[in-house]
């Protein structure tokens, strides 16, 4: 039982380590405040622990059964990444604007703070939890990941929500690390030039991974 415990860990260590549009959601909502990335982070283990649920229940089965279901599920998918995605960029030009008029009258720092709203808390629960239950292949992933860490002779639904549960928890606790580093390098990131490039390459890669998940067959 401890043996299989170690090696569940160990493997929702490398999923966690895996870079995905979640991790850059994370990060994103981090450097506007540590509450916001706090929150994202609660957001999307909320939908890990959903999805472990549905696989216990089998419920994960029928969208991989399902070529229909899936397909729309990744279109869904698709458009939520791309608007998550153009917003980071609006925000970025926005910012940029606001950089611009600001230092022709002298007032640069504040300019910024107007062009960076401040998330509240249940706004970023919501995108992180938005953009888990958004994507098809956690669903999938689930079912085939789960079931393997179940112990022999345990009972299969008890043991799966269990183990979900775990990962959700290992998940904050990971994440938590993400938003406390950045955090701590806010006096570098928040710099204005910075904090724009950030948010346009983090805007790119969401449209990028929401593109691909559309077009992918």
């Amino acid at each position: 039982m401890l043996s299989t415990l170690v090696a569940f860990l160990g493997a929702c260590l490398l999923i966690a380590a895996s870079p995905g549009p979640s991790t850059i959601l994370i990060i994103r909502n981090s450097l506007r405040s540590r509450r916001s990335g706090f929150f994202t982070v609660l957001g999307n283990e909320t939908g890990v622990f959903v999805w472990g649920l549905f696989a216990a229940f089998g419920l994960t089965a029928l969208l991989a059964a399902s070529q229909f279901a899936y397909d729309v599920m990744r279109v869904v998918g698709a458009v939520v990444l791309v608007v998550f995605g153009v917003q980071t960029l609006w925000q970025a030009r926005r910012a940029r604007r606001g950089e611009g008029g600001a230092e022709s009258a002298g007032e640069g720092l504040a300019a910024v703070g107007e062009a960076q709203p401040v998330r509240t808390g249940w706004a970023s629960y919501r995108g992180g939890l938005l953009l888990n239950l958004a994507n098809p292949k956690a669903a999938i992933f689930a079912i085939s990941f789960l079931p393997q860490f179940v112990p022999a002779g345990a009972p299969q639904l008890p043991a799966m929500v269990a183990l979900a549960a775990i990962w959700a928890v290992f998940e904050v606790a990971y994440y938590s690390g993400y938003v406390w580093f950045v955090a701590r390098l806010r006096g570098v990131l928040s710099r204005a030039a910075i904090r724009r490039r950030l948010e346009q390459v983090s805007g790119g890669v969401l449209v990028a991974l929401g593109a691909r998940l559309a077009l992918e067959g």
